[in-house]
């Protein structure tokens, strides 16, 4: 298949997606997370492919969310909530992939793409890598089913700490609240995530899958993120809420005074 806004590659038994906008770096616009969404179906398709690196190219992991889709013009009520609905299908889409997902996180790893990590199975960050989830300050809430997979993570205090505060966290700190898996120097980050893969591999393909999918199931039997389907609503809502948009100025005046 071919995409626009990531590099998608298969190699023997393992494959790779890269979020390939790195002037932007890597927002993820409307295009790149439908991108998302079909290449995790393709790779699925690949029977062979047992463990997939999801990374970025150029600077960072992602900047998250492309914030520049709330200024286009209004498509209308279908149109906008299809839009709101995207990210949590990607992030539904990559974390139901039947082979195992390894996040390579560097640079930044903003709002969605935090999701988006959370939905691969391992996560490998670089020591100078930096978290945030800056949603509340822009005046929306965190959408996509990211709330139940970061609570799923890292539990619900950590969770409301990180999202109401949406003050940035290190990958040091990703480390110790359990979100992250490994965290090596930036030097160090390929050679790390390829042992892993190797490590991986070498495994029968049936072991790996039914692993993932019974630990897959107990966690969404603690924090099913069925409930997900709303978060679309919930968006729309705060980008029409009056003192929501007041604090999305006031915070990025302050930002770009």
């Amino acid at each position: 298949m071919r995409f626009a806004t990531l590099e998608v590659g298969v190699s023997g038994l393992r494959a790779e997606i890269a979020l390939n906008r790195p002037e932007k770096l890597n927002a993820m616009s409307g295009e790149m997370l439908l991108e998302l969404a079909d290449a995790a179906r393709f790779l699925d398709q690949q029977e062979a492919v047992k463990v997939v690196v999801v990374g970025g190219r150029g600077r960072a992991f992602s900047s998250g969310a492309d914030v520049s889709v709330f200024a286009a013009e209004d498509p209308g009520p279908s149109a906008r909530r299809a839009s709101a609905d995207l990210g949590r299908l990607m992030a539904e889409a990559i974390g139901s992939m039947t082979a195992v997902t390894i996040a390579r996180i560097h640079g930044y790893c903003v709002g969605g793409a935090v999701v988006l990590a959370a939905a691969c199975d391992l996560r490998v960050a670089t020591d100078s890598a930096r978290f945030s989830i800056p949603e509340v300050d822009l005046g929306i809430p965190l959408a996509w089913g990211g709330i139940q997979r970061l609570v799923r993570e890292i539990g619900p205090a950590m969770t409301k700490e990180l999202v109401l505060t949406c003050r940035p966290f290190s990958a040091a700190e990703a480390r110790e609240f359990g979100f992250v898996n490994r965290v090596v120097a930036q030097e160090h980050l390929d050679a790390t995530v390829e042992e892993l893969v190797a490590s991986l591999v070498e495994k029968s393909a049936l072991t790996l899958a039914s692993t993932k999918r019974a630990v897959n199931a107990a966690s969404d039997a603690m924090v099913p993120t069925g409930g997900a389907w709303s978060d679309a609503d919930a968006l729309l809502t705060a980008l029409a809420d009056p003192e929501s948009r007041r604090v999305a100025e006031a915070y990025l005046l302050r930002l770009h005074p």
